[in-house]
């Protein structure tokens, strides 16, 4: 017989070792799975958007003549024709968006963006610009990362948001006010109304974000005029 035998005791301390192996090795898988598990958790966790908050005072009268300057300080603009809009540049937030076009869903509620990085304009409303309130919307988070309307709590009343036309005109909005509004109180007819200008609508979600429901509690609404045009 080739080799040198195993000394007295060897078969002994090697069942030994692997009795002491598996429970050692049963810790590492565990701690294993436990760090995969918390790694996929804080991936789905949202990040938390700039607080929402109203700026700008309440809703202001819709004044008689579109000209008349409102809150914001910038006279409005008379209404252009209609014309379907291409894109949408935030300069403040840096921001710079193609748009989707958005419909009615089955719950006849406003469809969202399909691509987080891009905000949508809703299509049965009017186009920006034209007379009316035009309505655009995009997500705040998606998927554990900011989305294209990542920080719009962040403008201010007089900020600057051009909206690039089909026509090849821009149209040129200032932000009047910034509202909050739960979501099972959206006011529908205030955002959604007839005006005697050239309107627009930015919408996105805030406030607190629920694991459970996987849904904001509250709407944002920056509500902005047109004052001219490049």
């Amino acid at each position: 017989m080739n080799g040198t035998p195993d000394k007295p005791g060897t078969d002994e301390r090697r069942r030994t070792l692997r009795r002491r192996r598996v429970p050692l090795i049963a810790a590492i898988a565990l701690l294993l799975a436990g760090g995969l598990l918390l790694a996929l958790g804080t991936s789905r966790q949202q990040p938390a958007p700039p607080p929402a908050a109203n700026k700008g005072g309440p809703a202001a009268a819709t004044p008689a003549d579109p000209r008349t300057e409102p809150p914001s300080g910038a006279p409005r603009a008379e209404a252009l024709p209609s014309s379907r809009p291409v894109s949408i540049t935030i300069p403040s937030l840096k921001v710079t968006s193609d748009l989707e076009q958005l419909g009615l869903g089955k719950d006849r509620a406003m469809e969202t963006p399909k691509d987080p990085a891009k905000a949508g304009w809703y299509r049965p409303g009017v186009t920006p610009g034209a007379l009316g309130p035009s309505v655009i919307a995009g997500h705040v988070t998606w998927d554990g990362a900011p989305a294209v309307f990542f920080e719009l709590t962040e403008l201010e009343p007089g900020d600057r948001i051009d909206v690039r036309r089909a026509d090849g005109t821009t149209a040129v909005f200032t932000v009047e006010r910034t509202a909050v509004y739960p979501k099972d109180a959206f006011p529908t007819v205030e955002v959604y109304r007839n005006l005697d200008h050239a309107g627009l609508r930015l919408i996105t979600c805030g406030g607190d974000y629920s694991q459970a429901d996987s849904r904001y509690a509250d709407n944002v609404v920056v509500y902005a005029a047109l004052t001219g045009q490049t």
